[in-house]
């Protein structure tokens, strides 16, 4: 951490637990088979990436999957089985942001929807009763607002142009590998948080 000024935090899988197998189980219990094969950490369907970037909302998200399904499944099943996969954000990681909001420049950075970002703030609010995530950064950059995803280059160089972050005094931290490579690209410093790794496990030196 010696020279690093400005940190990129990922969402999923660094703040808040996430497990996608969850969804793509609640989907399989409601008859949907093939889940796995559209939607996964590592790759996705256009769907899930128009609905990352803004180009469908919720309503048009809900309707392609009742069509793509061929079932019954309605609006209320669709949304709990997607928000299925997000699970708790521990409040000792909101502490460890609040300290180092005092020695670095801090943003989030998330490829998300406007689906989770309602469920996600709903679970923050319930942890510490704010109610989005913005307090905790000096910037939060979410796919579904600003019309770009990771691992693609212009989502890195949309932050460091809006932040004026030098990139070689940056650290990115994300568990999803594809997204560091995209970062690395961008001459980002990378943490990748490797699975079983957690953001208090990562020791962070703040500046004297």
């Amino acid at each position: 951490m010696e020279n690093i000024k400005h940190i990129i935090f990922d969402l999923g899988g660094v703040l808040i637990n996430i497990d996608y197998n969850r969804t793509a189980e609640a989907f399989k219990a409601l008859g949907v088979t093939d889940f796995d094969d559209r939607y996964s950490q590592a790759a996705q369907t256009d769907l899930f990436s128009d609905f990352e970037t803004g180009k469908i909302d919720e309503a048009e998200f809900v309707k392609a999957l009742q069509e793509w399904t061929g079932t019954h499944i309605s609006h209320q099943q669709i949304l709990d089985a997607w928000n299925e996969m997000l699970l708790d954000i521990p409040l000792r990681r909101l502490q460890i942001l609040q300290q180092l909001q005092l020695h670095y420049d801090i943003v989030l950075l998330s490829n998300t929807n406007e689906t989770h970002e309602r469920a996600f703030n709903k679970i923050l609010k319930e942890v510490c009763g704010f109610d989005n995530l913005g307090v905790f950064f000096d910037k939060v950059f979410y796919s579904h607002r600003i019309g770009m995803r990771k691992p693609n280059a212009d989502i890195f160089q949309h932050v460091l142009d809006y932040t004026g972050f030098d990139p070689a005094h940056t650290l990115f931290l994300d568990d999803s590998f594809q997204h560091i490579e995209g970062a690395r690209a961008a001459g980002i410093q990378t943490i990748w948080m490797e699975p079983g790794m957690t953001m208090e496990e990562t020791i962070f030196r703040p500046k004297q």
